[in-house]
């Protein structure tokens, strides 16, 4: 029993971990004028608890954090790839050019202090470290000192020592680096009167009138198309670019096809996106004013239903393949994938957990969903083989070396950045390649959550342990030096954010947390403002934030020796 409450052994250490996690998540669920820190609190009773004089295995510790933060990245990288790459197109290079900004920002504060104070700037790069939340960084700051301190003659236990100050540091600053962007975000959505409801209404019809998926009803009023089969009215258009749902003429309605003829006055419900609206109107004619239920109103036969992909052996198939129209007399005009609605194109791949808006009889809907299984038990069982797999692919990834001229040590994306990236490609091109990638939204939240609550706490542990003395021994002064690095920036960064390039308030959250690298303040915002836009943003700008972060730190550190 000692050895399990005061030893260091695994179960201790497995023990330890869970009861710093659950008593976090408890404190977590208080607010204070209604705010909360969330899981957060795991962070700061593990530092508590290390304080305390409680240890645990330094290499199952290292696997905790390092893993946890595998399946919280990767969790986000699958949720969001299927929108990514939209969602880089519609703002990625800005965003990015903003967080390259935040981030030499908080390298010229770096640097500024141990100009000014006279601090040693290699444990200022442990400070700053700490202060962006940037675990990898330090690493790679501690490699190239030990490697150029080596290099330059001396001996390996006195490179190690060197290197191991930089720690002390990062863990006295890594607290401030959370709380301190935290206070950010409630000092100038406070400032600045954001209201994240009205932000977030935004967002929803800013997707709207993007290039996701829309209704469109039109009447026949171009004379180029009176008479004409709807083949030849179409052919020459890009079959992508929309979806021709329904057709009536007079008070009959009926589900299109090749033949069907249009004439003058029918009117006609189209599926497409906001910028082949023009194009549609000039085609066909006018946007008339009617609405999802004066279709249903004029023919009780015809209903709309959504059915789920559940047969894993249509992944990768295209809608074409799968001839839903001319088997079964179906319009599948809308493809919902991980929230997002996309225009149900003939060459789009789908997956299993697509789920496909369908227009036709019940009859025929009802022959379809035997088709693709619409069996909601089979979606609870879980598909771990891809994340597993990504895994392996993504740390793979992440250990390849990137050499720049001038720099001795080589850049990797770490056990971070590599998973995330193949996991957003997963989400997108899975589905081409037969790559079945579907997990419920539960399931995906619950790998999230695990995997930053182990991390937290792993941190936690390992930073209260030197965290007192590290304080009393001078550190007290790389609290201060941390809150400027990490809030100056950020400040400006917000403003500039918000003020000159009107982003909004959740876009600014991934743009603080991604360039930050900072996963428990993208934790805060999604449990504090309850969105998922929040984790797009975030994964944007992460990659080429964690790139800067690495490379930065051990830039500094040359310059210091």
């Amino acid at each position: 029993m000692r050895d399990l409450f005061y030893g260091t052994g695994v179960a201790h250490s497995i023990m330890l971990v869970a009861l710093v996690i659950g008593v976090g998540l408890y404190l977590g669920r208080f607010k204070f004028k209604g705010i909360s820190l969330g899981s957060t609190w795991i962070l700061f009773f593990g530092i508590l608890m290390g304080h305390l004089g409680f240890r645990a295995n330094a290499d199952i510790l290292n696997f905790v954090k390092e893993f946890g933060l595998i399946l919280f990245v990767f969790s986000i990288g699958l949720q969001v790839g299927p929108g990514f790459f939209h969602s880089f197109r519609s703002g990625g290079v800005k965003m990015n050019l903003l967080a390259v900004m935040n981030i030499l920002l908080a390298v010229g504060v770096t640097y500024a202090i141990s100009a000014i104070t006279g601090e040693d700037l290699r444990t200022m790069v442990g400070v700053m470290s700490g202060a962006v939340t940037n675990t990898p960084g330090l690493g790679a700051a501690q490699q190239t000192l030990v490697d150029v301190s080596v290099a330059a003659g001396m001996d390996a236990a006195s490179a190690g020592a060197s290197a191991a100050s930089l720690a002390s540091a990062y863990a006295v600053a890594y607290p401030i680096g959370v709380l301190g962007v935290i206070l950010v975000i409630l000092l100038w959505k406070a400032v600045l009167r954001i209201d994240h409801n009205k932000e977030k209404d935004a967002l929803k019809a800013a997707e709207e009138s993007s290039d996701n998926a829309r209704r469109m009803h039109v009447a026949v009023e171009n004379p180029a198309i009176f008479g004409k089969k709807l083949f030849d009215v179409i052919k020459g258009f890009n079959e992508s670019d929309f979806v021709v749902s329904r057709v009536m003429h007079g008070d009959q309605i009926s589900i299109p096809d090749e033949n069907t003829v249009l004439e003058e006055g029918d009117r006609v419900l189209l599926v497409t996106s906001q910028s082949h609206v023009d194009t549609l109107r000039i085609l066909f004619g006018e946007e008339v004013p009617m609405h999802q239920k004066d279709w249903l109103e004029k023919d009780h036969h015809i209903v709309t239903r959504r059915i789920v992909i559940t047969n894993s052996k249509l992944t990768g198939k295209t809608l074409r393949q799968m001839h839903i129209r001319s088997a079964y007399q179906v319009s599948v005009t809308r493809v919902i994938r991980a929230g997002v609605e996309l225009v149900a194109s003939p060459d789009l791949y789908v997956q299993m957990g697509d789920g496909l808006m369908c227009v036709g009889t019940e009859k025929s809907i009802n022959h379809l969903a035997s088709l693709v299984g619409n069996s909601n038990d089979t979606l609870n069982k879980p598909n771990l083989v891809p994340i597993f797999i990504g895994i392996v692919v993504g740390i793979i990834f992440g250990s390849i070396p990137i050499h720049f001229p001038g720099i001795p040590q080589a850049i990797k994306l770490g056990l971070a950045g590599g998973p995330l990236i193949i996991a957003i490609l997963l989400g997108h091109f899975g589905p081409k390649y037969r790559i079945t990638t579907y997990v419920t939204t539960s399931a995906n939240l619950m790998l999230r959550e695990i995997g930053i609550s182990l991390f937290l706490a792993a941190v936690g542990i390992g930073a209260g342990a030197n965290f007192w003395s590290s304080i009393v021994g001078g550190g007290y002064w790389w609290i201060l030096y941390g809150a400027l690095i990490t809030i100056v920036p950020l400040c400006l960064t917000f403003v500039i954010s918000r003020l000159a390039f009107k982003l909004n308030f959740y876009q600014i959250l991934g743009l603080i947390s991604g360039s930050c690298t900072n996963p428990p303040v993208l934790a805060f915002a999604q449990g504090m403002y309850g969105s998922e836009y929040t984790s797009v943003n975030y994964a944007t700008v992460y990659p080429l934030s964690m790139f800067m972060r690495v490379l930065v730190a051990q830039v500094l550190v040359l310059m210091a020796l």
